[in-house]
């Protein structure tokens, strides 16, 4: 069986099994990335609430296209009254079928209208998916950074430790005065703070993670890296502003509210309801045909109110427009400078952390040798702790750069991350 598809059934088993003996989920690893997108979208709520949105706008539109329904009436006269009146013997009896005829445009607007918000639900709907894919990168990315700083924790005590161990030693052996001893164990106690941290940041990221994928268990580890991907090279152009899934959504949505205005106006044009039958007189046994139109006079009522909302839903609509517009061209502006300039970020910390583990080697030597105080070791241990979280912070800025950048362009991000 492919590695890839053996990934999928594995993944796909563990979130469906069933809950242990207490009713607690098993865990999980994480997929990669892109396989975890696709498996969100089945889970996440937030995009089944977008598709929701399209099946409700959907059903409205198709309501739009229905005419109204005929009325049918039976109306009986002259019955059980007094003198000739009496009984049914000069009843007269109507039967009538009536329809309303829908004049001004209406059924036409309705359905034009109906079509526009299936489209607008459709925008919000891609706009909802791209601002999730970010999302959903960044929280996979934070997971995976919260992961390897509880490494870095774990390594920066575990260095703390073997330097309390040769502290004492040097103390023991009357090359250092108490006062040493006392500094190192504080370091090591600062230490195993700072890892009771980073295991707490670490659950709440990966619960995070879990929530926004809407995964039944718990995720609990990522072993594909994704911050690795934070190595591409940044793309050449920069987006089309004007294609970004937040003004295309705008765009539509603007649509929408005009084609509501048009409705509206139609709404003040008065329907014509006509009506034909048949009456029966039954003194004369006799039967007639009836017909007839009414049709009501726009006197009190002409939906004035409901095309001024319309205009002015309009109008707000516009304004979000404009507001996407010069958002998405700002961020446009924006995007391959942030990735570039992430980028540089990221080799320089790569850099100062290669750097501080030489000082920190160094250092360490002088320090068994006694040519260097322990208050500079401490200070090396400290600068080399200090450059590995810039480096992880700068993969983390790389990686939501690039998401960022995947989000304006409408497209998930690192789908060929595997």
């Amino acid at each position: 069986m492919p590695p890839n598809i053996a990934r999928r059934l594995l993944f796909a088993a563990t979130l469906s099994a069933p809950a242990l003996a207490g009713g607690h989920a098993l865990a999980a690893p994480a997929p990669p990335f892109a396989e975890l997108l696709r498996q969100s979208q089945a889970t996440a709520p937030r995009l089944a609430e977008a598709r929701a949105e399209i099946a409700r706008a959907q059903g409205l539109a198709q309501q739009a296209r229905a005419i109204p329904n005929p009325t049918v009436g039976v109306e009986v006269e002259n019955f059980s009254g007094s003198g000739p009146f009496k009984g049914i013997d000069l009843a007269e009896t109507t039967a009538s079928v009536g329809q309303t005829i829908e004049l001004g445009g209406k059924r036409s607007a309705r359905i034009g209208a109906g079509l526009a918000e299936v489209e607008a639900a459709r925008r919000r709907a891609t706009r909802v998916q791209a601002e999730f894919a970010f999302d959903l990168a960044e929280a996979y990315a934070q997971a995976e950074a919260a992961d390897r700083r509880l490494q870095l924790a774990t390594e920066a005590l575990t260095l703390a430790e073997e330097d309390a161990r040769v502290a004492g030693a040097l103390v023991d052996a009357g090359r250092e005065a108490e006062l040493r001893r006392v500094q190192a164990r504080a370091a090591v106690q600062a230490a195993r703070a700072t890892l009771d941290e980073a295991r707490t940041a670490r659950a709440t990221a990966f619960s995070r993670l879990t929530a926004l994928a809407g995964a039944p268990a718990p995720i609990t580890s990522a072993p594909v890296s994704l911050l690795a991907a934070a190595d591409r090279p940044p793309p050449a152009q920069p987006p089309d502003p004007l294609m970004s899934p937040a003004y295309q959504a705008a765009l539509a949505e603007r649509e929408s509210a005009a084609r509501r205005i048009r409705v509206e106006r139609t709404r003040a044009v008065p329907d014509v309801t006509a009506s034909v039958g048949v009456r029966r007189f039954e003194g004369d046994d006799a039967s007639a045909l009836v017909a007839g139109i009414s049709v009501p006079l726009p006197v009190f009522d002409r939906n004035r109110g409901n095309i001024n909302a319309a205009q002015a839903e309009l109008r707000a609509a516009e304004a979000r427009l404009n507001a996407a517009r010069l958002d998405a061209e700002a961020e446009s502006r924006t995007a391959l400078s942030r990735v570039t300039s992430a980028q540089a970020r990221l080799g320089a910390a790569r850099e100062s952390e290669r750097a501080a583990e030489e000082a920190y080697r160094l250092t360490r030597i002088g320090y068994e040798g006694g040519k260097i105080d322990l208050i500079e070791l401490l200070n090396a241990r400290r600068s080399l702790v200090e450059a590995r979280a810039e480096t992880v912070q700068a993969n983390l800025e790389r990686v939501s750069a690039e998401a960022a950048l995947a989000r304006l362009q409408g497209r998930a991000p690192f789908g060929d991350q595997q």
